[in-house]
């Protein structure tokens, strides 16, 4: 049956980038949360210091849970071979901290998407960067999960592979046993898509999942398509909800993900108004996994 993890969304600029909030708070509150692991990101400010990571483990092992998955978004679509090289030095001390903290699942992206990019070479750069890092991993027990990420904060452009066919062809090039794909819904809305295709599509390689939802403030989807579809900003129209209460269908996704034998960890990217939402977010998918694999 799958896990339940939780990911500090509504948390991100205290952690990571004023410091207004500590990790041991963070733990503190996703303690008392009906989950089963903590999903971490290598831009915790307090994750710098390589001394703490030890520590941190334990806070969260000593309250029952476990750091499963790390978020991290490596630029692998570089033209300069310096630069990749630079980030698949960094996707291997992701690694590192991964395997420092227990846990099995390290992200991996393709990269921004240069508009100097062909289809072609993007993914060849990008598949060839991921797979320098597969046997560093494997040898550490960790499996690398790739997203059908939107954008990173600090990226110029939206992600390469983020659009459908772009994806699936970037996951169909890696076959290797520590490879798979980190499946997130309402990303693919932002790609002006349809999430169920996409799972459809990739299932049969899913190893972990982000929840979340997002809800429409104005218009129609095909509104969505013909306006944002793809866009360099967040897509104006949409906003970020509580899980259950928008566009994705989680009875359908969970049915394909089940049919797959999927059991993995599910981690809960949403809560952006506060803690209250995010308990009401974990009892709806609790409610969800248990009516289709319990």
């Amino acid at each position: 049956m799958p896990k339940l993890a939780a990911f500090p969304k509504a948390f991100m600029q205290a952690l990571c980038k004023d410091g207004s909030m500590k990790l041991s708070e963070w733990i503190g509150l996703a303690s008392k949360l009906d989950v089963q692991g903590l999903e971490w990101y290598a831009g915790f400010l307090e994750m710098a210091n390589e001394r703490n990571w030890a520590g941190f483990r334990k806070q969260v092992e000593d309250l029952g849970l476990v750091i499963p998955m790390m978020c991290c978004s490596p630029d692998f679509t570089h033209p300069d071979a310096a630069f990749r090289e630079a980030q698949i030095a960094k996707q291997k001390g992701w690694i590192d901290m991964t395997h420092a903290l227990g846990g099995s699942y390290c992200r991996v992206l393709s990269g921004q998407r240069r508009p100097e990019l062909t289809m072609d070479q993007g993914v060849s750069l990008a598949a060839e960067c991921i797979e320098a890092c597969l046997p560093y991993a494997q040898e550490r027990d960790i499996t690398l999960i790739i997203e059908n990420h939107y954008k990173d904060d600090f990226w110029d452009y939206p992600e390469f592979a983020q659009k459908m066919d772009v994806f699936c062809k970037l996951v169909d090039r890696i076959d290797h046993p520590a490879f798979g794909v980190n499946y997130d819904p309402s990303n693919t809305y932002l790609a002006g898509e349809d999430p169920l295709e996409l799972l459809r599509r990739v299932s049969h390689r899913v190893v972990t999942m982000h929840a979340s939802d997002r809800y429409l403030i104005e218009g129609t989807i095909e509104d969505l398509r013909k306006e944002e579809g793809g866009s360099a900003g967040y897509a104006k129209r949409l906003r970020h909800g509580e899980i259950g209460k928008g566009l994705n269908d989680y009875d359908a996704i969970f049915t394909e993900l089940k049919s797959k034998g999927f059991d993995g960890w599910i981690s809960i990217e949403d809560g952006i108004e506060g803690m209250d939402q995010l308990e009401r977010s974990v009892a709806f998918l609790k409610k969800k996994i248990a009516a289709h694999w319990g």
